[in-house]
């Protein structure tokens, strides 16, 4: 059953609200985690390599916890076409920045499809492990449930780095929710908790950007199914469409999309524009009631 707040929003009740991920306690009863995107790739969509290298890759990273970010989501392979990225060197791209972070205070998440490069990770620390394909390979649900790590739980159909030409759906919200629970389902039996556990409707993969809108229309039925619920609408194509928007013009409609989520009930936001994304979501927070402002000054004797 929905909840309401105070101003009359109607937001899901989550099984397990409260979560304890990297040493940090998270209400997504009442709290919204800004996830910073940190990408170790020459080929990512919005930044195409400007943190590639080390030193880049790891300066953005402590610039971005600087900067308000309560994750950091480190990826050394994007999810679209191209060509494999082999596991050595997708380990050699991440591990080090996730070393790197070790005490910044950030909750570390990979971005990885590999079991491999899952398992090194939390080795080396991190905490969240982020698939991008679902848990597409069963050995992803048996290395995170092998360790104290959460595991996020993405929409996609695709194999991974295979396109997905001209993707069709009869109802796209249901079929991503069936998709969601059968996976969730997978992560349970494969000894993965449900307190371990978080999903994502998966914008813009293999969804055209009327699929990605609807999503977002009806994310309610996304965080219905009781896990704390991420959503990654940062500079998407379905904004730059909607908008007629190139992919650095596209902050304004990725905050309009990601509070339009908060208020159906996304808890984690993965942003790229870090700064303006914990404005609006500290904003969002303080309007539902959840945060108490800054400072009280206005019209104050």
């Amino acid at each position: 059953m929905p909840s309401s707040t105070a101003a009359g929003i109607h937001l899901p009740r989550l099984d397990v609200p409260v979560r304890r991920i990297g040493g940090r306690d998270f209400d997504f009863a009442r709290e919204v985690a800004v996830m910073a995107v940190i990408n170790r790739t020459p080929d990512s969509f919005y930044d195409r390599g400007a943190t590639f290298a080390l030193d880049s890759a790891v300066a953005a990273a402590h610039r971005a916890v600087a900067d308000g970010a309560d994750w950091v989501d480190i990826g050394g392979a994007k999810f679209a076409p191209g060509p494999a990225v082999p596991v050595a060197e997708e380990i050699d791209r991440v591990v080090p920045v996730v070393a790197a972070l070790q005490g910044s205070g950030a909750v570390i998440s990979v971005d990885t499809f590999d079991p491999d490069v899952a398992r090194a990770s939390i080795l080396a620390g991190a905490h969240v492990i982020n698939d991008t394909t679902g848990v597409h390979d069963p050995r992803m649900a048996e290395v995170v449930a092998d360790s104290d790590a959460t595991l996020v739980i993405t929409h996609s159909l695709a194999r991974p780095r295979t396109p997905y030409p001209a993707p069709r759906y009869d109802d796209v919200v249901g079929e991503v929710v069936a998709f969601l629970t059968a996976r969730v389902e997978r992560a349970l039996r494969h000894g993965v908790p449900a307190d371990r556990l978080i999903v994502d409707p998966g914008h813009d993969l293999n969804k055209n950007t009327l699929h990605s809108l609807e999503l977002t229309r009806r994310l309610g039925e996304i965080s219905t199914l009781g896990l704390p619920t991420l959503v990654a609408v940062s500079n998407k194509d379905f904004i730059g469409e909607t908008l007629d928007r190139d992919r650095d013009r596209r902050v304004e409609g990725t905050l309009a999309a990601a509070v339009f989520c908060i208020l159906q009930g996304a808890r984690i936001v993965r942003v790229h524009n870090v700064t303006a994304a914990v404005d609006a979501v500290r904003m969002t927070e303080a309007i539902l009631g959840w945060r108490e402002p800054a400072y009280l000054r206005h019209n104050l004797a």
